[in-house]
């Protein structure tokens, strides 16, 4: 068994012996090997670069989605918060503009009762005291109440009753407040009512 067999162009030849021990280490069934292997060697590198750069693309792709995915996220957080904080400021306004008469009749009822010849002082007293804890209660939600005599006439935050000629008072402002203002931040919720001097 010295007889050699050729496997083909390109290919290796086997000796016969050599054959046979291998047929029978694949299960009889025999194998050629041919210079295409070889080939097969020389282009993996080639799809290992192809492979790796469309794994990179990939990566940077689902990079670029998971960056404006979270982008989109952190704008939608802030425009809910700035409108939470917007709904929130509406709704302290509101409530601001519906306990304000209530201030308003209370401070005429303790001018009214001061005036009075016989009130009881502990009524006044009690009466005071729910003035204060309303408007601390407003202070605490943010709400300032304004509107003082001696100050500068502004348009944007006051409402000029009557103008009218006061000694001793510069032209253009505030003698007396009829009624208080109120604000929330720089917002007005109600301007004050004033005489200014003219």
């Amino acid at each position: 068994m010295s007889e050699f067999r050729a496997a083909g162009t390109g290919e290796e030849i086997l000796g016969s012996a050599a054959t046979h021990e291998h047929e029978n280490a694949t299960n009889g069934e025999p194998e050629l090997v041919s210079g295409a292997g070889e080939a097969q060697e020389a282009q993996a590198p080639e799809e290992v670069d192809d492979s790796s750069a469309a794994e990179e693309s990939l990566a940077e792709s689902y990079l670029a989605l998971a960056q404006r995915t979270q982008a989109d996220f952190e704008n939608y957080r802030k425009r809910t918060a700035r409108e939470l904080e917007s709904a929130s400021s509406r709704g302290v306004a509101r409530l601001a503009r519906e306990l304000v008469p209530t201030l308003d009749n209370l401070e005429r009822a303790l001018v009214a009762a001061a005036e009075a010849a016989d009130v009881d002082e502990q009524l006044i007293e009690g009466l005071r005291l729910v003035q204060r804890e309303l408007i601390a209660a407003l202070e605490r939600a943010g709400i300032e109440r304004y509107g003082e005599a001696g100050v500068g006439f502004d348009p944007a935050l006051h409402e000029a009753v009557a103008h009218q000629p006061v000694a001793g008072a510069p032209a253009g402002s505030v003698v007396e407040v009829y009624q208080a203002g109120y604000r929330l931040g720089g917002a007005v919720i109600r301007p004050a009512r004033v005489l200014v001097a003219a």
